[in-house]
C-alpha cells in the first residue's frame, strides 16, 4: 500500500504515467481506473489529506436511469432532455448523452467496488426526485451522506492502488515544455518542489471560496481553473456560477446544504408572511433567483423551508437531522431560515468528450472542466456522474495513446468547429491570460493579512456577482479585485496562492459576466433581463 509521499519522493524516478490533482470523485475514479485496470503509474496530489474534498460533502446523490424495467417510464433520453433544460441552451448534446448512457455503468462499477447506496425492503435501490427532474431517478446513500459514502469507497481503492499519494502539497502552477505540459509546480512542507508527470488530470474541484456565502469547504479555491488560465489553456463558460437555493442562514462557513432531496420529498419554500411564492421543483437557477427577489422585495436575509409534514425526516435524512440538531434545529417541527449560496462552478477548463484540454499532456473532469455537460446551469446531481464518466474515459484516452483535443464536444467551440448544432464559440473580448505567480516567501504579507484580504474581496464578490448582477455591480468588484491584487503582492504561502488563484478567477468571471449582456442560467443580469438568442455561444478565455 502506497504511503503519503516527501519531497524526495516527488523528485525521484521516471514521470509518472499519471498526476492527478484533487482527490473528489472525477480524480479518484481516474486513478483506480489508470491503476487497476492499466498498470499506469499513478500518482495523486491534494493539497489535504485524501478524503478532503468537495465530493465528500455532496448530499443529495447520484443521477442515472440504472432500472431493468422496460415498463419504467423513465429513460436515458428523458435524462437528457431534463439536463439540456436546466442547461439554458448551452449545453453540448454529445457530451450530456456520453453522460447519461455511460452513467449507469460507473454507478454500477462503484457499487461493485464497495460504495452502499440506499436500498428498500426488497433490495431495490430506492429512488429520490430533485428539482429540474421529471421522475425520480436520484440513487444515495444514508440519506443525504451520498458524497461521503462515494469518497470512502475511492479513497480506500487509491490507496490500495496509487503509486505514490501526496497529500499536504499544493500544485501552484503547470510546467510546460515544447507546446506540452509536463507536469506541475508544488508547494509542500519542505519548501517548492517540480513534479513530472507524462500526463497531469485536473480534478482540483470549483471555486466556491470566490464568495463569503458558499456550501463549498475552504479548499475550493479554483486553483485548477487559475493554473489553466496561467498557462493560456482554453476556458469557457465561467460566468455561470450556480447558487444552491437551501443554504441553512447561520454564521458559520461552509453553509450547511439542505438537498434538494427535502423539496423533491415534500418541503414547501416560505417568505416571512409563510406564503409559498415559487415552485420549489424547478431548476435551481430559478428557485435562487426567486428566493433573491423576494427577500429584497421583503427587506430580509433568509425566507423559510417548511419541512414539518415531511415523514419519517429521522429515518429518510438522518445525517441532515443530526446536523440540523448540532446546529440548534428541531426537524422536522419547526422551519429552517434559508438562502441561497455559492455552490457549483458550472465552466472551467474545456474539454473534449475524452477529457483532453487545449494543451497537450494536460487533462480535466469533474467541477473544474467544462465538457459542455452542464451548459449554463447545471442540472440537480449530475455532477458526482459527470466526475466518474469523464474520469474513466480521460484514462481510455491516454490508454490509446491520445495527444491532444479532437474536434468533439465543447471543444468544437474552441477549435472553431461547432456544426450540426454543435455550440460556438468566441474570444472573450480583451481578455489577456494573468501572469506567473509572484513567488517571493521573505517579502510576502502574513497569513493574517491576506485574511483580512480574503474576507473584503469575498464580501465584494457576493455584492457585485452573486445571484443577480449588472453592469455597475460588475464594475464595481472589479475595482475592488484589482485593489486587493495591488494589496496582496508576491506570494509565499498556500493562503497567499489561493488568494491569488481566486482574484485571478474573478478576473475571468467578472469579465465573462460583463461581456454576457442578457440573463441565461445561473447568470442573471438585473440591467439585461431576458436570454437573447444572439448570445447562445461559449465566451472563450485563452491565449
Amino acid at each position: 500500500m502506497p504511503s503519503s509521499a516527501n519531497s524526495a519522493d516527488l523528485h525521484s524516478g521516471e514521470p509518472l504515467d499519471l498526476l492527478v490533482l484533487g482527490s473528489g470523485v472525477a480524480g479518484l475514479s481516474a486513478a483506480v481506473r489508470a491503476a487497476r485496470r492499466h498498470g499506469l503509474r499513478v500518482g495523486v496530489l491534494t493539497k489535504g489529506e485524501l478524503e478532503q474534498s468537495t465530493t465528500r460533502w455532496a448530499q443529495g446523490g447520484v443521477a442515472a436511469v440504472l432500472h431493468a424495467d422496460p415498463d419504467s417510464p423513465d429513460s436515458t433520453d428523458l435524462h437528457l432532455l431534463d439536463t439540456l433544460t436546466a442547461g439554458a441552451g448551452l449545453c453540448d448534446e454529445d457530451a450530456v448523452r456520453v453522460l447519461v448512457d455511460e452513467g449507469p455503468s460507473r454507478v454500477n462499477g462503484l457499487i461493485a467496488l464497495g460504495a452502499t447506496f440506499d436500498r428498500d425492503g426488497e433490495g431495490k435501490l430506492e429512488l429520490a426526485r430533485e428539482g429540474g427532474h421529471t421522475l425520480p431517478r436520484i440513487v444515495h446513500a444514508g440519506g443525504t451522506d451520498t458524497g461521503a459514502e462515494i469518497e470512502r469507497a475511492l479513497v480506500d481503492a487509491v490507496r490500495a492502488t496509487a503509486a505514490a499519494i501526496f497529500e499536504h502539497a499544493f500544485a501552484t502552477d503547470l510546467l510546460v515544455e515544447a507546446g506540452r505540459c509536463r507536469g506541475v509546480r508544488a508547494v509542500t512542507t519542505d519548501g517548492v518542489v517540480d513534479v513530472a508527470a507524462r500526463n497531469v488530470l485536473l480534478a482540483t474541484g470549483g471555486a466556491g471560496q470566490l464568495y463569503s456565502v458558499t456550501t463549498n469547504p475552504v479548499e475550493a479555491t479554483g486553483d485548477g481553473v487559475a493554473m489553466a488560465l496561467r498557462a493560456g489553456v482554453a476556458c469557457a463558460d465561467v460566468e455561470f456560477v450556480q447558487f444552491h437555493p437551501t443554504a441553512v442562514h447561520r454564521a458559520t462557513m461552509p453553509r450547511l446544504l439542505l438537498s434538494e432531496a427535502l423539496r423533491g420529498h415534500g418541503a414547501k419554500l416560505r417568505d416571512a408572511r409563510g406564503e409559498r411564492f415559487v415552485d420549489e421543483l424547478l431548476p435551481r437557477d430559478q428557485v435562487s433567483r426567486a428566493i433573491t427577489r423576494r427577500m429584497l422585495d421583503d427587506g430580509t436575509e433568509h425566507v423559510w423551508l417548511d419541512i414539518t409534514e415531511l415523514e419519517a425526516f429521522d429515518q429518510r435524512f438522518p445525517t441532515l437531522t443530526r446536523e440540523l440538531r448540532a446546529a440548534g434545529f428541531d426537524p422536522p417541527a419547526e422551519w429552517v431560515p434559508v438562502a441561497p449560496a455559492a455552490h457549483y462552478f458550472c465552466g472551467g477548463v474545456v474539454t473534449d468528450l475524452d477529457g483532453a484540454t487545449s494543451l497537450p499532456g494536460l487533462w480535466a473532469a469533474g467541477e473544474v472542466a467544462c465538457s459542455g455537460v452542464h451548459g449554463a446551469n447545471r442540472l440537480a446531481s449530475n455532477s458526482l456522474l459527470e466526475g466518474m464518466v469523464f474520469g474513466w474515459r480521460v484514462v481510455e484516452a491516454i490508454e490509446a495513446g491520445q495527444e491532444g483535443p479532437s474536434t468533439t464536444g465543447a471543444m468544437r467551440a474552441v477549435l472553431g468547429t461547432a456544426a450540426d448544432g454543435a455550440i460556438g464559440g468566441r474570444p472573450l473580448p480583451g481578455w489577456t491570460s494573468p501572469g506567473a505567480l509572484a513567488w517571493t516567501p521573505p517579502a510576502a504579507m502574513a497569513d493574517a493579512g491576506v485574511a483580512d484580504l480574503l474576507a473584503r474581496f469575498q464580501h465584494g464578490m457576493t455584492a457585485g456577482a452573486g445571484v443577480l448582477r449588472s453592469a455597475d455591480s460588475l464594475d464595481e468588484a472589479a475595482v475592488l479585485v484589482d485593489k486587493v491584487r495591488g494589496e496582496l503582492g508576491p506570494v509565499g504561502s498556500v493562503a497567499g496562492v489561493q488568494l491569488a488563484n481566486l482574484l485571478d478567477v474573478a478576473t475571468a468571471v467578472l469579465a465573462a459576466a460583463r461581456a454576457r449582456e442578457e440573463s441565461r442560467g445561473a447568470h442573471t443580469r438585473s440591467d439585461h433581463p431576458d436570454r437573447r438568442d444572439e448570445f447562445c455561444f461559449r465566451l472563450v478565455l485563452s491565449r
